[in-house]
Order: structure tokens, then sequence, then C-alpha cells
């Protein structure tokens, strides 16, 4: 499989799984209808345990422009493969999205409440102070990629090169644990978007799909959980040199 395929099949059991526990929890009539945080939560944690051991062996598993970017920064990346990752998670991303309406669509048609259907696609804040949602996502995604820093246990060949970092090489579970405790910690803000591509796919599928009753767009936020992970992948990295 290549690294493009791995990214992009990774990205898509991430964002269906992910997705799907979002539907499960807050769509009318579903078996696991307000069952709560904690079902989001892990549920969320796992689907970025099941990606990740899809495309590890062979990308690495950023499945996070985030990430893909904390690559770049450490010199782990070339531009031209950073590029197709990027492209690689988002066709992933709208594609799982796609998928979970597909499947959850008759309790979507059933479900009245236009955020709770918008909320399986994408995050919004839960008060809106862009500055501090901004920083939310911020912090959310800092502990994310530092937590990835110092997982170095092994290496994966990334453009012919030896990578010291690569989410794949480190073994699931670890990256798990840390986006469950994200979640469960920092997530009550903005609903802890930490993955541009996570985001921002998904947010232009409902924005295409026939969704009855449907929230808008909301471009006036849309850019936090985008422009956030970018900016605490970058600081990350800027930590992880000073400290080390």
């Amino acid at each position: 499989m290549t690294p493009f395929i791995a990214e992009l099949l990774g990205t898509m059991i991430l964002i269906l799984l992910g997705g799907g526990v979002v539907a499960n929890v807050v769509l009318k009539g579903t078996n696991g209808h307000s069952s709560g945080w904690i079902v989001i939560t892990t549920g969320w944690a796992l689907a970025v345990f099941t990606g990740v051991v899809i495309a590890g062996p062979y990308s690495g598993a950023h499945l996070n422009p985030a990430v893909t970017l904390a690559m770049i920064l450490s010199d782990n990346l070339s531009w031209a493969t950073a590029c197709s990752y990027v492209l690689a998670q988002f066709i992933g991303a709208m594609t799982g999205a796609f998928l979970v309406w597909l499947m959850y669509k008759d309790h979507f048609d059933e479900t009245e409440d236009a955020g709770a259907k918008q909320a399986v696609f994408c995050t919004s804040p839960a008060l809106r102070n862009l500055p501090i949602n901004l920083i939310s996502e911020i912090i959310g995604t800092f502990v994310l990629i530092i937590a990835v820093f110092f997982f170095k246990d092994g290496e994966i060949a990334i453009d012919d090169t030896k990578a010291p970092i690569g989410l794949g090489s480190i073994g699931a579970i670890p990256v798990a644990f840390v986006v469950w405790v994200i979640g469960l910690s920092l997530g009550g803000t903005t609903g802890y978007a930490i993955n541009p591509a996570r985001d921002l796919g998904p947010r232009i599928i409902h924005a295409i799909l026939p969704i009855k009753n449907k929230a808008g767009f909301n471009a006036s936020y849309a850019w936090v959980p985008v422009i956030g992970p970018l900016i605490g992948a970058a600081l990350a990295y800027v930590v992880y040199i000073i400290v080390t």
C-alpha cells in the first residue's frame, strides 16, 4: 500500500468511527442516544487507534495536517510528500464523513436539532469566544504533538531517510490514550478538533449533503479548528527543540 492510500484509508476509518460515535450519541433513535461525553471521547480515541494501526506501517499514520506540519518542521518530510499526505487526509476525512451520513441517514432524518446533526461532522464552541476558542485548539494540539515528539521509539522510512518520529512507529495505543485524555480534559470548550482535516473536510461534506434542516457552514468559526491546530503543532516543535 502506498503512503498516499495509507493516509487516505487511515483517515477515512478515523472519521467513520469518530463521526460514527458522535452520530450514535446525538442522533434521535439510535441505540446509543444520549450516552454522553465519555462514550464520545472513548470512541474517538479508539478511532485514532484503528486509523494508526491501518496506516502506520505504510505512511507513519499522520492522519492529521498538524502532525504532517510537525514532521516538516523537524525535517523528516519533504514538502512534496507532505502535500500528498494532506490531500489524502482531506479526501479520507470527507469520504469517512459521507459514509457516516449514509449509515445513519434514517436517524439524521428523524433528528430535528440542526446543531446535533452538524456535530456529527465538525466541531463548534460550547461558548463562542473566538480568541479563547483558538487558544483551546492550540493547547489541545500542542499536547498531542509534544507527546508525539517524545514518542520516539523506533524509526520509519520517509522520503528514503530514517525519520525519528512517525506515529506508526510508536504503536497505536499510546497515541489513542493521548487523544482520549485530550478529549476528557481539554475537549469541553471546542470539541477538540486538533486536526484541520478532521474538521474542515467533514464540514464541507455537511454543507453539500441533502440533510434536512441543517445548520449553516459557520465560516466565521470554521477557521479556528484549522488554524489553531497548525499553531499548536508549530509551538510544540519549538518547545521540543528548546527542551531537548
